[in-house]
């Protein structure tokens, strides 16, 4: 049976201090790159799941450096390389303390809300009348706070965040105008896939006083996914879409009686459960990329990630000093 990366303790040449985050582990090597290792942990519900999922980061890893690379014409990204097939070597930003999560569609928690009578998000006015899955206006931006690991992100607003000087009027517009056409191109994307970018979310930071996009962008975990195909007339009938989204273990999860509120217990991931959430996530990574998905070996994962890293010794220090003299 393939192995699952569920936990990690490198030592990196240089390294300084290492983050654990719900599914990825954060090295910094001399305060000038990062090497983000994106384990098999899965998690819902702000919850990390007892169980790894085999594959899940490559998946995850290949598809954000995928996106990174095809949209660095519209804003710089942090990413310089991917060494291993679950590792990505940035440039380290200090990150804004929000996620700028941006809507395309009325669905999940933003439709949990709004048929319980919420006609506002995060300082948002939502139009009257609004059916599920029903396709916006325009796209509408939904920041929630960057939480800690335990704790559940919060709903904000522009207004909050620039009370709150998370972040400043003109960095707030640069944001804004980063996540809008970022979303635009993964719509345009999805498109090709026919697939159709429903609602997602980006994380950006700062180095030398720039702005950066981080983190992953356009993966399952981040995003949701309706097959093109078939949409329109499973709206009209009412029906539930298609989707390519984490919202199948959410499904899963719920069913069984666990919704991460306090209590509550995960249900028991046995291994047929576990390996159907593998398939699932390499469907995905299929349709969203158009590629076919190749295994990498699992036999020694951790023993293969640190020979592939410090593999690449000082040379992206150098690269870095090149490319962001200081």
């Amino acid at each position: 049976m393939s192995k699952a990366l569920t936990r990690t303790d490198f030592n990196f040449p240089g390294q300084k201090s290492v983050y654990h985050g719900k599914v990825r582990d954060v090295y910094n090597i001399n305060d000038e790159k990062l090497v983000m290792v994106a384990t098999d942990r899965i998690s819902a519900f702000d919850v990390v799941l007892p169980e790894g999922i085999p594959y899940k980061g490559q998946m995850l890893n290949q598809i954000a450096a995928k996106f990174l690379d095809a949209t660095t014409d519209i804003c710089p990204n942090w990413k310089m390389a991917t060494p291993d097939p679950m590792v990505t070597v940035g440039v380290m930003c200090q990150g804004f303390p929000v996620e700028m999560i941006v809507r395309g569609y009325l669905c999940g928690s933003a439709w949990r809300a709004y048929k319980n009578g919420v006609r506002e998000i995060c300082g948002v006015k939502l139009p009257e009348g609004m059916k599920e899955n029903q396709k916006f206006p325009e796209p509408i931006i939904t920041p929630t706070t960057k939480a800690e690991m335990g704790l559940h992100d919060e709903d904000i607003s522009k207004e909050e965040i620039l009370k709150q000087g998370l972040a400043t009027p003109e960095e707030y517009e640069i944001l804004e105008k980063y996540t809008l056409a970022l979303f635009k191109r993964g719509t345009e994307i999805a498109a090709e896939r026919g697939l159709i970018l429903v609602d997602t979310k980006y994380e950006f930071g700062k180095h030398n006083g720039t702005i950066y996009l981080m983190d992953e962008i356009h993966t399952p975990d981040s995003s949701r996914y309706f097959y093109l195909e078939g949409y329109e007339e499973r709206f009209a009938k009412g029906e539930p879409q298609k989707q390519l989204s984490k919202e199948f273990v959410r499904e899963w999860l719920m069913e069984n009686g666990f919704q991460g509120k306090e209590g509550q217990q995960v249900p028991e991931m046995t291994p047929e459960i576990v390996n159907s959430i593998s398939e699932r996530y390499m469907e995905l990574f299929e349709h969203i990329t158009g590629e076919k998905f190749v295994k990498a070996d699992t036999e020694n994962i951790a023993a293969r990630i640190e020979k592939n890293v410090t593999g690449i010794g000082h040379a992206y220090v150098k690269v870095i000093k090149l490319r962001f003299p200081v």
